[in-house]
């Protein structure tokens, strides 16, 4: 919605996952990611994110409450592969913070 007002300089936030504003200021491999759960899975649009460079931390302005209720709330994505390199690699594809590496090697 931002890029369509025009806005070009904004930070953008990401589970790696980067099409078409791949320009700019962006932290791009939050961990875990959203399919499994991870923080983004819990972020709602509206929501406002504070991030402290130096402090290195990223919180979203929600109470413990919200969170809790978002978490309850969250579904697991249905996964699209049954089969092959695809079912493979979300079954064992570990997370960015984990060096997105197999989990067998």
């Amino acid at each position: 919605a931002l890029l369509k007002q025009g806005h070009r300089d904004m930070l953008r936030l990401s589970d790696a996952r980067m099409s078409g504003t791949s320009y700019g200021a962006c932290i791009l491999h939050v961990a875990p990611e959203s399919f499994v759960g991870g923080p983004l899975a819990l972020i709602r649009t509206g929501d406002i994110i504070e991030l402290d460079v130096p402090a290195r931390s990223l919180n979203v302005r929600l109470s413990e409450d919200e969170l809790t209720e978002r978490r309850a709330a969250w579904v697991a994505p249905e996964a699209r592969y049954e089969r092959g390199y695809g079912k493979m690699y979300i079954q064992h594809v570990e997370q960015a913070d984990k060096g997105c590496d197999f989990d067998f090697l």
